[in-house]
């Protein structure tokens, strides 16, 4: 499966998204209103309609899935280089700061024969996340992420979730369901994405969601590897690069 893709020609990569504010009432009174609506959206459609609201407040820790109201805390890639995986995140309080200096590096993929991205369920968070928060920044989208007027064939975004349906049109499967299945090791071991809010606005703890992340990276990678009916790559295999 997948020969068509050598593994050294992929960026692996995940993002770690967080609420803007560390309350719902941190949120400027124009935003506060817009997010009221959105709670209201997510009530309906999560209680099938019924009359009953979720509390916008109640559902705050869920603003860091929306790029309106998120943003990004952390981008962690890896790439295969001679049976080792490098991993090299880019993390910061300062959003603008860590898009600036993942744009720069995919700039340079071409001369490093790096062709394609990789992510799971990346086509329908990952990717548009980063597209949207570089636009908010005032970032240049760089080519390899951009879109736009390029036909289907011409896409080089992968996504681990998407191979894994085989064209099915099953629910969401999970990395961590997906890396049961295939006896990977899971990167589920000290923090959960549902915790990364608190772990960031809470305990001020970037360091802590940066390791989470490259595990997540680590993960992807096997899994791909899996598909590839290649072996598995542990520890001793991966190198972080400061």
């Amino acid at each position: 499966m997948l020969d068509n893709y050598h593994i050294e020609n992929i960026l692996f990569l995940d993002i770690e998204t967080v609420p803007q504010y560390p309350e719902h009432d941190h949120l400027p009174e124009n935003y506060s209103g817009l997010w009221k609506k959105k709670a209201s959206q997510l009530s309906r459609i999560e209680k099938f309609n019924t009359d009953d609201k979720a509390n916008p407040d109640e559902i705050y820790d869920r603003a860091g899935i929306y790029a309106e109201f998120g943003k990004i805390v952390c981008i962690s890639t890896g790439v295969m280089r001679n049976k080792t995986l490098w991993i090299k995140s880019f993390y910061s309080d300062d959003e603008k700061e860590l898009l600036a200096g993942f744009t720069d590096m995919l700039s340079k993929l071409k001369q490093k024969n790096i062709n394609y991205l990789c992510a799971h369920n990346g086509k329908e968070f990952d990717y548009p996340y980063l597209i949207r928060r570089m636009l908010i920044n005032g970032i240049d989208v760089p080519a390899i992420l951009d879109l736009s007027g390029k036909k289907p064939w011409e896409v080089t975004h992968l996504d681990t979730m998407e191979l894994w349906k085989f064209g099915d049109f099953k629910n969401y499967t999970s990395l961590e369901l997906l890396a049961t299945v295939f006896n990977i090791p899971t990167p589920k071991d000290d923090i959960r994405g549902s915790d990364v809010a608190r772990v960031y606005w809470k305990e001020n703890d970037l360091l802590r969601i940066v390791a989470y992340c490259q595990k997540d990276v680590a993960t992807i990678v096997n899994l791909f590897l899996r598909f590839k009916g290649i072996p598995l790559i542990g520890d001793d295999a991966i190198q972080i690069v400061s």
